[in-house]
């Protein structure tokens, strides 16, 4: 969690809004009060412009809430104590009226595209080949599992999270078995663990895999694991086996603490770390620097006119680390008129934009593994460069 925080990314606030609309829809399910089930309808809306797999977590959802309700009434009766008041349809709609609001607003980019809605269910198309196997990104069903429980590559260290897990499985068990759970309402544990198998079945089982999407359930397994951990302290009856638990809790959470440091840190772009995939390079941040000090060299500063030539999804992230400059122009091949005072170009292209003699390549940046980029700058702007940044002499 704390790693994929730092990154561009859309998991983390598809499970920022999956936990709102939760905690909306449980409370809901408690008071039936109409604005909780609101929160829940904009929360969902939310994640319905955050990604398109966020119908997967609806799905897992919906059938954790009916498989819980049927155990509820059949195997566990006496312990469903939400019988008081039956659900208002009418909140139910203005939820899912209060979805659909949001969700336009942001996909119609506030009413100038009122067509986006509608795109965003045609997204499906497309995305149904990529999940079912055409892309580069397939792998097998336990490749999350393996990232979370026992990572190990040469020369690198061990990586873990088996402790979230074990206490996860601690927590489902007394909720199914109801027993350790003090004031834990063992209903919605159950719904909790279903919900969170049945997204960890479907990540599990889609070819299509990037280690960020395992966020999408793994939020389910941290809130059980809390459930676990409370679980053994409040069986844990005598006083130095309660402080045995604790202090073994506490050494647990400092490994994972620690792990999230060293993730983030020493091994933030490092393919030794079980998270890092297509990474981008810390070497980018020479060549943001360079285009940086390039600009001080122009009389135009951050109006310089900056080319940028590389498919589109080669060339990110540079769109957030160029956002202050404001004549930056994107091409997906070399154009018919590539050149300008800064040019930025994929090495695939092999465009050689120096053979003129206008122009020089200055440095050669990788982007992430397997991607580079050259830098060309106009010869004149070059000469102010060097008169402002003379190179270092030996004595």
């Amino acid at each position: 969690m704390v790693f994929y925080s730092r990154y561009y990314i859309h998991e983390m606030l598809l499970v920022f809004f999956t936990v709102v609309a939760l905690v909306g829809g449980w409370r809901y399910w408690r008071s039936r009060k109409i604005g909780w089930a609101l929160l829940a309808g904009a929360a969902v809306g939310l994640m319905h412009a955050t990604k398109e797999t966020f119908i997967i977590t609806i799905a897992a959802a919906a059938l954790a809430l009916v498989v819980n309700q049927i155990w509820n009434r059949l195997l566990d009766a006496s312990g469903s104590p939400l019988k008081a008041k039956s659900i208002n349809w009418k909140h139910v709609a203005a939820g899912f009226g209060v979805w659909l609001i949001v969700a336009f607003v942001l996909f119609s980019s506030f009413f100038k595209h009122p067509g986006g809605l509608l795109d965003s269910i045609k997204t499906y198309e497309p995305w149904l080949h990529r999940a079912g196997g055409e892309s580069p990104h397939i792998h097998s069903w336990h490749f999350y599992l393996h990232r979370l429980l026992f990572f190990h590559s040469a020369n690198g260290p061990v990586w873990s999270e088996a402790l979230i897990l074990v206490l996860a499985i601690i927590g489902t068990c007394a909720g199914f078995a109801r027993k350790g759970l003090t004031d834990a309402n063992a209903s919605f544990v159950r719904f909790l663990a279903l919900y969170t198998a049945a997204l960890t079945a479907a990540y599990s089982l889609i070819a299509y895999k990037t280690p960020w999407c395992l966020l999408s359930f793994w939020h389910g397994m941290i809130v059980l694991a809390g459930v676990g951990a409370g679980v053994l302290i409040h069986v844990s009856r005598l006083q130095w086996a309660k402080a045995a638990m604790n202090c073994f809790l506490l050494i647990g959470a400092a490994q994972l603490a620690g792990q999230g440091w060293r993730a983030s840190t020493e091994y933030s772009a490092d393919r030794r770390n079980p998270y890092v995939y297509a990474q981008t390079s810390a070497d980018i941040l020479k060549l943001i620097d360079k285009v940086e000090a390039l600009s001080q060299a122009s009389p135009h500063g951050k109006q310089i006119l900056i080319k940028v030539m590389a498919r589109e999804s080669e060339y990110w992230p540079l769109p957030w680390y160029l956002r202050s400059f404001k004549q930056v122009g994107w091409w997906g091949e070399l154009p018919v008129d590539p050149f300008a005072p800064l040019m930025i170009v994929s090495s695939k292209f092999q465009a050689g934009l120096d053979q003129k003699k206008t122009h020089l390549m200055t440095g050669y940046f990788e982007l992430r593994p397997g991607e580079f980029f050259e830098l060309y700058v106009e010869l004149d702007l070059w000469r102010k460069y060097l008169q402002k940044n003379p190179p270092a002499t030996e004595n």
